[in-house]
């Protein structure tokens, strides 16, 4: 059987909508149920939760034995570098959403994240000197604000990408929260039911 796109139109918006849900779920595949990905996920798994493990004693290492004051050579090849790597990861933002490119979420993120480290180490590197104050200022006035606008921004995005799916998908109702969909596919595989829904309680 075959449908026109005025025949599309002559659905019911409900209609439509089961047509969708019905070719997603037959379309929907979960690239993570292939053996090799299988394997490179659970590997990874290990890895990270192996990191954290080791991390632990590390940090409790650290901070019983590294000296108060310390003198480091290249420190401003430190900075230079460090700062020439935020303005990559902010020109590439600007880039990437100048092209409405989903890489554009990655761009924040990082960008983010070189932000709170730029305060971090500003404020606490210059603890008990006179740059202390000022570096206080800039941290609360222009890091840190904007290190949350563009992880706020990045947030946005995502869950526009998902909402959007979700609706071309003929899912209906509010999508679940971004920690409760799952990599790659909107339906649960197997399952035919929205990915981060619980299955309705049987009467």
């Amino acid at each position: 059987m075959e449908w026109s796109r005025d025949d599309l139109r002559r659905m019911e918006p409900s209609e439509r909508a089961a047509l969708m849900r019905a070719l997603a779920e037959l379309a929907e595949e979960d690239p993570l149920d292939d053996p090799g990905h299988r394997k490179g996920r659970r590997l990874f798994i290990a890895l990270t939760i192996g990191s954290c493990v080791w991390l632990v004693p590390w940090i409790v290492y650290l901070a019983l034995t590294l000296p108060g004051n310390y003198t480091a050579d290249q420190w401003s090849a430190t900075w230079t570098g460090f700062d020439i790597a935020l303005l990559a990861a902010l020109a590439g933002t600007a880039l990437a959403i100048l092209g409405k490119r989903q890489v554009a979420i990655v761009g924040m993120l990082v960008t983010s994240t070189l932000l709170v480290c730029d305060a971090w180490f500003d404020v606490m590197l210059s603890w008990g000197s006179d740059e202390f104050p000022l570096s206080v200022v800039t941290a609360l006035v222009g890091e840190l604000p904007l290190a949350a606008l563009f992880f706020y921004a990045a947030r946005q995005l995502i869950r526009l990408t998902v909402h959007l799916a979700w609706i071309r998908s003929g899912l209906t109702g509010v999508e679940p929260r971004l920690t409760r969909i799952r990599l790659f596919t909107l339906i649960e595989p197997r399952q035919g039911r929205p990915s981060g829904r619980t299955p309705d309680p049987r009467p």
